[in-house]
């Protein structure tokens, strides 16, 4: 006597492993659409602390430029396409350029200037500048492996353009 075929498994998903797929599809849906606030239960997350950090710097940055050219009306048509530039970077981490949106509980130094603290000499006045604007590149630097994609590219862009205004900045002096 011939032995019975063996009984024939159905090709593709079992009923079961449907409904665990789901599950945990909604599940994960459900996990990823939360706001990243670090667990604060409401206050600011890292990102948004940095990105107000940043706006503040940027918008004291803008107060360095002002006072820059209020000493020296002569360096104004130089200056004002690098001041105009910081502005925009003050716009884009959601500041204005008087302050900041969002205050920071944790401050950094600023990196603003009274009209009455820049140097009579107008090379050294731009030596500062150059100076400020070289130490909140190289902070914005540091900061980035700490933030999360987006607001690093951000920094990171805003920190190159720093740079830049360095070189533009000093670019008399060689």
């Amino acid at each position: 006597m011939p032995f019975p075929p063996p009984p024939r498994m159905p090709s593709g998903p079992r009923r079961r492993s449907l409904f665990a797929s789901a599950a945990g599809a909604v599940l994960l849906v459900g996990c990823s659409s939360a706001p990243d606030t670090d667990g604060t239960a409401g206050s600011p997350s890292a990102a948004d602390r940095a990105r107000a950090r940043a706006a503040r710097d940027s918008a004291g940055l803008v107060e360095h430029y002002d006072a820059v050219i209020a000493a020296h009306p002569g360096l104004a048509e130089r200056l004002r396409p690098l001041r105009a530039e910081v502005v925009r970077h003050v716009a884009a981490f959601g500041g204005t350029a008087s302050g900041t949106a969002t205050p920071s509980a944790s401050a950094s130094p600023s990196v603003s200037v009274s009209p009455s603290a820049v140097p009579t000499d107008a090379k050294v006045a731009l030596t500062e500048l150059a100076t400020a604007e070289r130490t909140l590149a190289d902070r914005r630097t540091e900061a980035l492996l700490d933030l999360p994609g987006e607001l690093a590219r951000l920094l990171a862009s805003v920190a190159a353009a720093g740079a830049a205004h360095v070189y533009l900045l000093t670019e008399g002096e060689a």
